[in-house]
């Protein structure tokens, strides 16, 4: 990318209104201009101008489902840029032992445009690590083992998909929360279509944060060695343990 683009999507990216449209839109769902615009605080006619300069930037799509059009980003590597930018600078003491409770689910367990993220999303991965069900790999890359393709199989997830056979099926994505990797790409996202249809997870309706179920406690227990005691009693710290 030139030096033009990038301080172009700086740009865009840095001015405040605009920035709280795409972070509404990092767990990768798609609104309205009104929708956003409420999100942002600001009239729908300056939402209408803001909405314009993304989608000229190519930092966001549009799709008309009759008389409405629909915004979303535009691919898994602007929600990566996001977090990239919000991983920049210490997460404040204060932060992390903010008393607001939409603070503390976001930082629990959230949507990472198409994956999980956050304390779960990072505990996830590390049981996976320690099973040996995916290793790390060059380039910020993990790469999915044998044993790890056959866990997935007997959890009843399609190996079938040609994206498990590309070398970026696994990518570490640095949480901007907890300041380890989760993993993303189409095994994240898979993993995280899998939590949702089985039940262990559902995704607020107005927030990126996810609830995590009495079933889905179970689940992670099972097959994760993920404590929901020792999760909430150490906010922060992995608690799976080996299997």
């Amino acid at each position: 990318m030139g030096q033009h683009n990038i301080s172009s999507v700086a740009h865009l990216i840095a001015e405040p209104v605009r920035s709280v449209m795409l972070i509404t839109l990092a767990d990768g769902s798609a609104l309205s201009a009104s929708a956003l615009a409420e999100a942002a605080g600001v009239t729908a006619q300056t939402a209408s101008s803001h909405l314009a300069k993304l989608l000229d930037g190519g930092l966001l799509s549009v799709e008309s489902k009759g008389r409405h059009r629909y915004y979303r980003l535009a691919g898994a590597h602007v929600s990566h840029v996001l977090e990239s930018l919000a991983s920049v600078g210490p997460v404040t003491p204060a932060w992390r032992n903010t008393p607001n409770r939409a603070a503390q689910a976001l930082r629990f367990a959230r949507c990472c445009y198409d994956h999980l993220a956050g304390q779960i999303g990072v505990e996830v991965t590390q049981s996976m690590l320690m099973r040996g069900f995916i290793v790390e790999a060059a380039e910020r890359q993990y790469a999915l083992t044998a044993s790890g393709r056959a866990w997935l199989q007997h959890l009843g997830i399609d190996m079938g998909d040609p994206a498990f056979d590309h070398a970026e099926h696994a990518r570490q994505c640095l949480d901007w929360t907890e300041r380890q990797y989760h993993v993303a790409g189409p095994l994240g996202a898979r993993l995280m279509d899998a939590f949702l249809a089985w039940g262990w997870m559902q995704r607020s309706p107005a927030a990126r944060s996810v609830t995590v179920t009495a079933l889905g406690w179970d689940g992670l227990n099972q097959h994760f060695g993920i404590v929901r005691e020792a999760c909430e009693a150490n906010p922060g710290n992995t608690a799976a343990t080996p299997a």
